[in-house]
């Protein structure tokens, strides 16, 4: 199942996952998008946004606004619907409005064949945006799992001319079981410094598969952002 966590507030864009993407709110763009892929249910923290997911069709889960990430409330929502511990789980992050169905759908088979507590993506960057703080960076091993995430440049190009950069794509996919693994674990000294939830994961010693995509959406934190992803994707 996709779960998509909408949390209304947004300290960097107010309301931003009801802005209008072509006709639709946002967090309904996204739904759209991955529909195809298996069943969404959109786990909201306040009424609005579940009347909203129900208008448009969506199953729709209210959930705590005490969460302090996504994950978290993807873990409530699953618990409320009762999926079995085996269910692979997909968290499909509501401001990404443009993700590919190919891209959802290589983290759903890389979920199936890994044993890893997580599974996420990653795709080729160029230097223009590895300086960006908005786009995590992601660094891997020899067995394609997640060393570590960033919000700033990894690795250090200490001598220049490295181009080997990946971006992350905030995607994730968890068996049930894992998902309430995950969300059991202590916060991260490095979870709260970066603002970046997976690295809780890591610090307590737990892989992370990573599968690489080709993809050209991002996720929007910035009304610039939304302004560049509109006039990119006409």
């Amino acid at each position: 199942m996709i779960i998509i966590p909408a949390r209304l507030a947004s300290t960097r864009f107010a309301n931003k996952i009801l802005a209008d993407i072509h006709g639709f709110p946002m967090v309904i763009a996204t739904a759209k998008r991955v529909q195809n892929l298996d069943d969404v249910a959109i786990a909201a923290d306040t009424h609005e946004v579940v009347t909203l997911a129900q208008k448009y069709g969506f199953k729709a889960i209210l959930t705590s606004q005490e969460h302090q990430s996504g994950t978290d409330r993807i873990n409530e929502a699953a618990s409320k619907l009762g999926l079995h511990k085996d269910e692979i789980i997909i968290n499909v992050q509501a401001d990404e409005p443009f993700i590919e169905e190919n891209v959802v759908q290589k983290v759903i088979e890389k979920a199936k064949s890994t044993e890893a507590l997580i599974t996420s993506a990653c795709k080729k960057i160029d230097l223009s945006h590895v300086k960006d703080p908005n786009l995590v960076k992601v660094i891997l091993d020899a067995n394609g799992n997640a060393i570590y995430f960033s919000r700033s440049v990894i690795p250090y190009d200490r001598e220049g001319g490295f181009e080997g950069y990946f971006g992350h794509l905030g995607i994730y996919a968890f068996r049930k079981s894992a998902l309430e693994t995950f969300c059991a674990l202590p916060y991260a000294p490095m979870e709260h410094i970066e603002k970046l939830e997976q690295l809780r994961a890591l610090y307590h010693g737990y892989n992370i598969a990573m599968v690489e995509v080709e993809s050209q959406s991002f996720g929007i934190d910035t009304k610039e952002d939304l302004e560049r992803a509109l006039a990119f994707f006409k």
